[in-house]
């Protein structure tokens, strides 16, 4: 396994900047973000793919720090009802495909978006309970009229440019925000649709990471992993669950909140993490997505990345002689 990094975290400063500090952290692969939620800072494909004196110049960059790119990430809600959002965001997975295509990169990060309740509808609706009935009609005709055909087309049009590995981030607020509706998508569309399994969004909605981790290696759908962790508030969850919608700068009022890599989980958990990775065959990038607010960007990021070199394997495990 080894290190990456979503470069997002240090949008305050230009590529070369940025990936200077995830080289001090001993990070030799980066994630970055095409426009969407990521934004743009570190990578705009329309002008990269119109100059070829900018692609040089950001290939340059990338190799003078000795990096890789593990995915560009493109994540917005190309579903959204209106109209205007929709096309921009949609633009922005055009976009990266097309860049990813030039720079032979196969996997964009992203979300799954999220539709209105009907053709008339201004805002998304994100359906997450069964009754009263209203909603799993709502929940019906957004798979049926918006979700699979969207992405149907859109798989197709990746795969025509090289890019095989769609890698959606289960995140609530969008259709796909679990493994069910995530194996959803890619019944109804492939296997060209897989998980960028960020454990810190499951955390806080109550799953099994490893559990998860198990179901969605068995399908082979685990295309690109996050590192991020979640701290769980037991006294807000006690009083209020665990669906908050307390600003998450409001620490101390939140049920949950994103934190730095074991500071909501400890070294054991991400232990057993990565060798749950291991078990079921990814050996890849550990992306860390910083989102804590309460560290400091490069401390938290070298933080997260000291943890997790304790926790990983580098190198490929000998032959087990003592099994012979």
């Amino acid at each position: 396994m080894h290190l990456g990094l979503m470069t997002s975290v240090f949008q305050d400063r230009p590529l070369d900047q940025a990936l200077a500090a995830a080289k001090r952290a001993g990070i030799t692969t980066v994630e970055l973000g095409t426009g969407g939620y990521p934004g743009d800072r570190h990578c705009q494909p329309l002008e990269l793919l119109a100059s070829g004196r900018a692609f040089s110049t950001f290939s340059a960059t990338l190799q003078n720090e000795g990096m890789s790119i593990s995915a560009l990430a493109c994540h917005g809600n190309p579903l959204h009802p209106d109209e205007r959002a929709a096309t921009r965001d949609h633009r922005v997975f055009e976009g990266a495909v097309l860049l990813a295509e030039r720079l032979g990169v196969r996997r964009l990060t992203l979300f799954s978006g999220c539709p209105g309740d009907s053709p008339s509808s201004s805002l998304p609706n994100w359906v997450t309970c069964a009754w009263p009935t209203d909603y799993l009609r709502i929940l019906e005709w957004q798979w049926t009229e918006r979700v699979i055909p969207y992405w149907e087309k859109q798989a197709a049009f990746a795969r025509e440019h090289g890019v095989d590995r769609l890698c959606f981030e289960m995140h609530p607020g969008f259709v796909v925000y679990n493994p069910s509706t995530l194996l959803r998508l890619r019944d109804a569309v492939g296997p060209v649709i897989g998980a960028n399994l960020d454990p810190s969004h499951l955390m806080w909605q109550g799953m099994d990471v490893i559990e998860v981790v198990r179901l969605l290696g068995a399908a082979d759908a685990i295309f690109h992993v996050h590192a991020k962790d979640t701290a769980l508030n037991a006294r807000n969850i006690a009083l209020n669950g665990v669906l908050d919608t307390v600003p998450l700068d409001e620490v101390g009022r939140r049920s949950w909140l994103f934190r730095t890599v074991g500071y909501g989980h400890d070294l054991l958990y991400w232990k057993t993490f990565v060798s749950a990775l291991l078990e079921v065959g990814y050996d890849d990038v550990l992306s860390i997505e910083h989102e804590d607010v309460l560290a400091a960007p490069e401390e938290g990021v070298q933080k997260a990345a000291d943890l997790l070199r304790a926790a990983m394997f580098v190198d490929a495990p000998a032959k087990p002689w003592w099994t012979a």
